[in-house]
């Protein structure tokens, strides 16, 4: 099977670290990607929870768009948070980037994340039609 899975590999100083795929494309169309921060350039960009989650989304929309799939093709989304009173600022930053797709979504509280100083990391499951998988093997 490892042969007909994609990976996207960004870059990112963590991949390489941990050993781990931006994104991960299987044979069923199932496209899963990696957790995701709002660390862009080896820098925190956006301090609040509404910015980094944008940020964050960001991330991940790029990682699909190295698959050549955009928001339209989300179908699910995790929000790791480490306040509970950031639930309304990232979740406007998910509707504002995935109202019109409405994937299911989960909204999770964690003790923390590898830097302190994050406050959001979100992860992207996306779906490649069959018959757009085909085109994109051809």
């Amino acid at each position: 099977m490892t042969g007909s899975v994609r990976r996207v590999v960004t870059g990112a100083p963590w991949e390489e670290q941990f050993g781990y795929s931006r994104a991960v494309e299987l044979p069923n169309g199932l496209v899963l990607v990696s957790g995701c921060t709002s660390i862009v350039d080896g820098q925190i960009a956006g301090g609040g929870p509404y910015e980094q989650a944008v940020n964050a989304f960001n991330v991940a929309i790029g990682a699909l768009g190295q698959l050549g799939l955009g928001t339209g093709d989300v179908v699910r989304t995790r929000m790791y948070l480490t306040h509970a009173r950031d639930v309304e600022e990232v979740g406007r930053a998910h509707k504002e980037l995935f109202d019109a797709v409405r994937p299911a979504a989960s909204m999770i509280i964690v003790q923390g994340f590898v830097d302190p100083s994050l406050v959001v990391e979100v992860e992207v499951e996306a779906y490649r039609a069959p018959a757009e998988r085909g085109a994109q093997q051809s």
